[in-house]
């Protein structure tokens, strides 16, 4: 089988009370879940990671970890276990 596999910025919002599954589909991203508020902000940062990129002219598959963090850094993304990496 020929699977063609990328990278994607997978968004998971736990803090939906509402009874709503909100899930949105983009270019290099999939944001699931979450509060109204919460969704809405994932869904500006992966448009804002995304226009990083295209202002580095690059896909998500083409950047290493270090332009990843510093992407991340730049829209005030969080990454989970960064906190002591400065």
């Amino acid at each position: 089988m020929n699977r063609n596999y990328r990278k994607i910025l997978l968004g998971l919002g736990l803090d939906s009370k509402d009874g709503h599954v909100r899930i949105t589909k983009g270019d290099n991203f999939r944001l699931v879940g979450g509060s109204e508020e919460t969704h809405e902000m994932m869904q500006e940062k992966a448009i804002k990671f995304n226009e990083q990129l295209d202002k580095r002219h690059k896909r998500l598959d083409d950047i290493n970890e270090v332009e990843f963090r510093d992407i991340s850094k730049a829209i005030g993304l969080k990454i989970p276990g960064n906190e002591c990496k400065g």
